[in-house]
């Protein structure tokens, strides 16, 4: 069960939501900074295109992973001592980008990030649920959504504009600050074990009869966000080589990642008011609607720089709304005690998502272009909707 609040409370004054919130900023911060820079990183020394999208397939394929053993790690050590390890190993692998520019080396350290992001991800959706009671729980993944997106709203724009300018060590000693954020895992980590039982959460349970069917309830909001998140991986990791220069792509990824965290926000009190079904099929209509823009203002024929950063700026509606409706509906399709579940499932939808956008349309790139890599995605968004739209009498997306 969710620890009891006030429902006039603000969410921000619910006892652990705070430290939940610091460590989000500082976790989120590494991973803003380097999901642009490192594939980046990897092209100077000398990877193509392919090579470059191996980056955050890596990091997402080692994320995914890891995310299915979190509630295993739940069980066994407790939210205080998982929670410390995951800022540990997402921060710390930064520092060895500064050692060389291979693929090779900057592929191993990606790995050691994902283990770390797997559990920062998937204990930071969990945790909101746990600390704020269930009427209001759109609204706080809303301000959670907030302290995630934040800081790629200000450091993945720029990030690689900041490594081509100053350099690209500036950055890498950056992406280390999820290990500034100890002191607030352990506080948070310390409230959870406290609410849950140490080390003993409720959500972690022994399979039982129904997991088929609560898997498959699980299913559709994974798709949803799947079909979301790859486009937005897709923009995330190429951006900077859109053929536009480092401040095209600084705007583009500020409107995208602005967007995102504003809709993300915005959406919450709409589902708790009104469900999030009935939002999910146009708002995947418009995500494809805006990757057509963004493929066409690419080919040189279309409308341009101004075109991709509206375009992408579309995007990032679709993105964050989707993000917060799918993670809504992921909780309110599992019992309380199976919530690690549901957030792994929703982590693991949404890193495949990312994964597939950086290595899929950064292999189709380099056989024929990012715009039909974008135009492939737009079509994957298309049919999705149309999926959404036929079961969406049977379930809630």
């Amino acid at each position: 069960m969710s620890a009891p609040t006030d429902p006039d409370q603000p969410v921000l004054r619910v006892p652990g939501v705070r430290a939940l919130v610091w460590m989000s900023l500082f976790g989120f911060a590494g991973y803003a900074l380097l999901l642009p820079t490192a594939p980046l990183w990897a092209t100077h020394g000398g990877a193509d295109e392919g090579g470059a999208g191996l980056v955050n397939a890596v990091l997402m394929l080692a994320t995914v992973a890891f995310q299915t053993t979190v509630p295993w790690a739940l069980r066994r050590l407790g939210w205080r001592t998982t929670l410390v390890a995951g800022v540990l190993l997402l921060g710390l692998p930064s520092l060895a980008f500064l050692l060389t520019d291979q693929l090779g080396w900057i592929l191993a350290a990606s790995a050691v990030r994902g283990a770390g992001f797997a559990v920062v991800t998937v204990c930071g959706a969990t945790a909101i649920a746990e600390l704020v009671d269930v009427s209001r729980r759109g609204r706080a993944i809303g301000v959670y959504g907030l302290a995630v997106a934040a800081p790629q709203v200000f450091l993945t724009p720029s990030a690689a504009w900041v490594a081509e300018s100053v350099g690209f060590r500036v950055v890498f000693v950056l992406g280390a600050l999820p290990a500034l954020a100890v002191p607030f895992a352990v506080a948070l980590g310390r409230r959870l074990d406290d609410l849950t039982g140490a080390g003993t959460p409720g959500v972690v349970g022994a399979p039982h009869p129904s997991r088929a069917r609560m898997l498959l309830a699980l299913a559709l909001p994974s798709l949803v966000l799947l079909a979301v998140t790859t486009p937005g991986g897709a923009l995330l990791t190429f951006a900077p080589q859109l053929g536009y220069g480092a401040l095209v792509a600084m705007a583009g990824l500020f409107g995208l990642t602005v967007a995102a965290a504003l809709s993300r926000w915005l959406v919450g009190g709409l589902a708790d008011r009104h469900g999030p079904r009935r939002f999910v099929p146009p708002l995947l209509a418009l995500c494809a609607a805006g990757l057509v823009l963004c493929a066409w203002s690419i080919t040189g024929s279309g409308p341009g720089a101004v075109g991709l950063i509206v375009g992408m700026t579309v995007v990032g509606i679709s993105y964050g709304s989707l993000q917060n409706l799918t993670l809504v509906s992921a909780f309110a399709a599992v019992p309380d005690r199976e919530r690690s579940v549901a957030s792994a499932v929703w982590n693991i939808g949404f890193d495949t998502g990312t994964g597939l956008g950086s290595l899929v349309v950064g292999f189709i790139a380099a056989g024929t272009s990012f715009a039909v890599g974008l135009l492939t995605t737009a079509v994957l968004c298309a049919v999705v909707a149309v999926v959404t739209l036929v079961g969406a009498g049977r379930r809630t997306v």
